[in-house]
């Protein structure tokens, strides 16, 4: 019976007192997920033997009995995955989260919202997850590339989608556009406005759908037969910080460029600010093209002519993909990964017009008076 304690109140027991193993405490000894614990009380066909062996060890050890909660857990209809996020952008971000909500709806997925600071706190964030009982994690740049993260959730038998990286290895599950295609694509139609000296500003080096970017864009101005001197050529980080130091850097050139094309929409958006701060006008006197097709494309001035990437619903696709996977992995049957890819398109707004327009209106307006 319950002893009263000092203001009179029954005391209730504490599982922890008891010293009850938890599921938990099993997938901590194992080294694994909760999931893949649920996975091997559940006898699931789809958990390697030798994870199986480590996990069932551990049970023995610590004289664990799954109860029917444990049991159930592997049935439950709803799932739980979390999104890591780290990404500088804000549109990008909003974007995604919205489209990962409206799935999360349909697919009655509990979403867990968090930040992961790659270099800082992934481990600690990641095993702190699957001890919690997290099904599967969605990962948008750049944590979709950061192979490390990966490597950990292959260790601890945990499911991930990655949205948006460059590229993706065989036994990855991603979502994704044609990168490299995408930016040939902007830099053809740059080109084909009849801009010769095109400046070039990179997304963050640790992404690896920067450097397809950059290779698409090399490659269409190669096509072209367009030289690229070092000096149209600058770094950034996908920023808009970034985008203002490369900016002033391609404007600085002896010879400019009459055209920027920026590998995300923040960076030219910092190019259109850095071109109206020395009392360029864009696009008269200066193109400005972006990447992604973000928020802030459609509310700076002028609005910017860009690639849309089909964020929200990469997001919604990948959310989609891992809730059927991991569901069909409770059942028994999993599925080969999938790299999915999704169309982009060229949006044109403001931004871009023929090199020099500014010239020729000015002269028509002088002959014209």
């Amino acid at each position: 019976m319950a002893k009263d304690d000092a203001t009179g109140r029954k005391k209730r027991g504490n599982r922890k007192q008891l010293g009850r193993p938890t599921i938990a405490d099993v997938a901590r000894l194992a080294g694994c997920s909760p999931m893949t614990v649920s996975r091997v009380i559940n006898h699931e066909a789809s958990v390697r033997e030798d994870t199986r062996k480590v996990v069932q060890a551990a049970i023995e050890q610590l004289n664990y009995s799954p109860n029917r909660a444990a049991r159930s857990l592997a049935g439950a209809s709803q799932l739980r995955i979390a999104l890591l996020y780290t990404n500088p952008s804000a549109s990008y971000l909003s974007e995604f989260l919205m489209g990962c909500l409206e799935e999360a709806s349909h697919s009655d997925v509990h979403l867990v919202v968090e930040r992961c600071a790659f270099g800082e706190d992934e481990e600690e964030v990641i095993r702190r997850l699957t001890n919690s009982g997290i099904d599967g994690f969605l990962l948008p740049p750049p944590l979709c590339d950061e192979k490390p993260l990966l490597e950990l959730l292959r260790q601890l038998d945990s499911r991930a989608v990655l949205v948006g990286p460059g590229t993706a290895e065989a036994e990855d599950w991603a979502v994704m556009i044609d990168e490299y295609q995408a930016a040939y694509d902007m830099t053809n139609h740059i080109i084909g406005l009849g801009h010769k000296r095109i400046g070039f500003v990179i997304g963050n080096p640790h992404q690896t759908a920067s450097g397809q970017r950059l290779t698409g864009y090399l490659d269409a101005m190669a096509a072209a037969g367009l030289d690229v001197p070092e000096g149209l050529v600058r770094q950034g980080l996908f920023t808009y910080r970034s985008g203002i130091d490369a900016a002033m850097y391609l404007l600085d050139q002896s010879d400019p460029p009459t055209a920027i094309f920026a590998s995300n929409d923040d960076m030219a958006a910092a190019a259109v600010a850095v071109a109206q701060r020395r009392h360029l006008d864009v696009p008269l006197d200066l193109t400005v093209c972006g990447f992604d097709d973000t928020p802030i494309a459609s509310t700076i001035w002028p609005e910017l002519t860009t690639i849309r990437q089909p964020i929200h619903e990469m997001a919604s696709k990948a959310l989609e993909m891992l809730a059927t996977e991991l569901r069909a992995e409770r059942s028994g049957k999993p599925s080969d990964p999938v790299h999915l890819k999704l169309d982009y398109s060229i949006v044109r707004r403001q931004s871009d017009s023929a090199p020099g327009l500014a010239r020729k209106v000015w002269g028509a307006s002088r002959q014209e008076g």
